[in-house]
């Protein structure tokens, strides 16, 4: 019988997962911005994403209210424990939000839009990865509350991830931008996809290192038998996806480097699935003991069982149509 707990979780981590992988270019994109000086090479830029942008954002509402829905306890704990990151990432949101719109309406504050653009991509994305570090190092509760601090979730683990995920970003953002420009504009972004990737590799060794440390349970999960026989395939797949993007980016690949690094992506959110299953809030509140009554969750998964295929159908569509290059003096905007 199927445990209907098990299924929202994974819901819930593919809806995290997918805005994740969508949302990152763009916010990868956004914090390369500085490094384009010209006015041209950044028309290009935003033009790449200025199609699909806002409907990244479909998937955190998704992430968002449906753990609400499905997990009202870890909500009410979570949230109060990450109140300044998530509106430091909310802020950010709006910043670029506002400045995608704005920049081309203007010429005299152009450089100013082009900063709320970069710095709004730079606070959403440093504040989800403080906001995971914070989750993976643990949430003070007591009873059914946070018992916590204001000041919990920063520690020197959640400065760490939050400087991984920009990195993180910025890779995927400078591949994209391999996959969408051409000429001098996509030669720099390939040049700054070897250092992302060797930035992120040591990212994900630090991380790697580090997070055994935090509770005993992730390292018993990880390298006590036979539960390596299980892990062991994580790290020997970034290895090996790791290979295939560096021969990619040397072959001057204009595809493969992007979906090789969400590759990796994916690969370091299944390290993180494999550290805290089946915690919710991790060494305090299981998926079951989270979770709302199985008949509200049956009911919500008819609607969701429609949904989703509509919102992915969608989005294949947009990403469809507006295929291949980006060049300058033409876009969507």
């Amino acid at each position: 019988m199927i445990d209907i707990a098990v299924v929202w979780a994974f819901i819930i981590a593919f809806a995290v997962f997918v805005y994740v992988v969508m949302d990152g270019f763009d916010l990868g994109l956004g914090m390369l911005f500085p490094l384009f000086p010209k006015k041209e090479d950044r028309d290009v830029m935003m033009n790449s994403v200025a199609p699909v942008w806002d409907g990244n954002e479909t998937w955190l509402v998704l992430g968002g209210g449906g753990l609400m829905a499905a997990f009202p306890l870890a909500y009410a704990v979570l949230m109060p424990a990450l109140y300044t990151p998530m509106i430091v990432m909310l802020l950010g949101l709006v910043f670029r939000g506002v400045a995608f719109e704005f920049r081309w309406r203007t010429t005299r504050e152009r450089n100013l839009w082009d900063i709320a653009f970069a710095g709004g991509s730079l606070m959403a994305t440093l504040a989800q990865g403080v906001a995971l570090g914070a989750i993976l190092q643990g949430i003070v509760v007591n009873g059914r509350h946070y018992g916590g601090g204001w000041w919990d979730w920063l520690t020197p683990f959640s400065v760490l991830t939050g400087l991984a995920l920009m990195v993180g970003y910025g890779l995927l953002g400078a591949t994209w931008l391999v996959l969408k420009t051409e000429g001098a504009l996509r030669d720099q972004a390939y040049r700054l996809s070897w250092w992302l990737l060797f930035a992120m590799l040591g990212a994900i060794g630090l991380v790697s290192i580090v997070t055994p440390f935090l509770d005993a349970e992730y390292a018993r999960r990880w390298f006590t038998w036979p539960n390596i026989i299980l892990t062991a395939p994580v790290p020997v797949a970034v290895a090996a996806v790791t290979a295939l993007l560096m021969r990619s980016l040397a072959a001057k690949q204009d595809y493969r480097p992007f979906f090789l690094s969400l590759a990796l992506f994916a690969l370091s959110y299944a390290g993180l699935g494999i550290s805290m299953w089946p915690y919710i809030v991790p060494r305090s509140i299981t998926i079951w003991q989270a979770a709302s009554p199985d008949n509200s969750l049956h009911f919500m998964s008819y609607g969701v069982a429609v949904l989703v295929p509509i919102i992915l159908g969608y989005t294949a569509w947009a990403y469809y149509v507006f295929r291949g290059k980006v060049r300058a003096g033409v876009g969507y905007h």
